[in-house]
């Protein structure tokens, strides 16, 4: 029997680590890719996207992660002979139960993965932890001779998102790396989130004093 709770899912490995609610512009032109718009757009579904933690995906021969994103196509630019200009936007976290056969496309089982149970997280938490990527900031300005622009501009309007979700919101404003990323993105819960968030902000404050010594 199928597991109800599984999806098969086409699938777009990636150079990059994508979090939730960002904007995933594409250019197809790959015959295989191409064939994965088709159906996506014919049946409506959303495909996912994954990190490709090793090798090139480029003829295959890639290692991919196990977590991701799911992805929809918004707006599709058809340019003929197979080639496609994408604009997508991810949403629900996913976890790969097992890849399937590249048949005609990249496929897998997957699962949604909403948050695991955990220590709940305060907005005077995720609140600490903007003052200290405004201090990154900040200090890249300050270099620079420039004006730091408002907070709202460089981090996005706060509102009431749940502190995970902002979390997340967060993250992919912030020029961390690949690693960083995505160990956000599988961190199990939104108290696992914040302290993996964390430790890439002290990172990356530690890269860009070395460098500005």
């Amino acid at each position: 029997m199928t597991d109800p709770e599984t999806l098969e899912l086409a699938m777009f490995p990636l150079e990059s680590a994508l979090l939730p609610g960002q904007d995933l512009p594409l250019r197809i032109f790959e015959p295989r890719y191409g064939a994965l718009v088709r159906h996506c757009i014919e049946s409506g579904d959303p495909f996912g996207v994954v990190l490709i933690s090793a090798g090139r995906e480029v003829g295959g021969d890639d290692a991919r992660s196990d977590v991701g994103t799911l992805a929809t196509i918004g707006e599709c630019l058809d340019h003929g002979a197979g080639r496609y200009s994408l604009l997508c936007r991810t949403g629900e976290r996913i976890r790969v139960c097992g890849w399937l056969p590249d048949d005609p496309y990249p496929r897998a089982a997957v699962r949604l993965w909403p948050d695991e149970p955990g220590d709940p997280v305060t907005p005077a938490q995720v609140r600490e932890l903007e003052d200290r990527v405004m201090a990154v900031f900040g200090r890249i300005a300050e270099a620079r001779g420039a004006e730091l622009p408002a907070r709202e501009v460089l981090l996005g309007p706060a509102g009431g998102a749940d502190p995970g979700q902002r979390l997340f919101a967060l993250a992919a404003r912030v020029p961390i790396g690949a690693a960083d990323r995505y160990a956000v993105l599988a961190a199990p819960s939104a108290a696992d989130r914040l302290a993996a968030f964390g430790e890439a902000v002290d990172a990356l404050a530690d890269v860009v004093e070395f460098e500005l010594s």
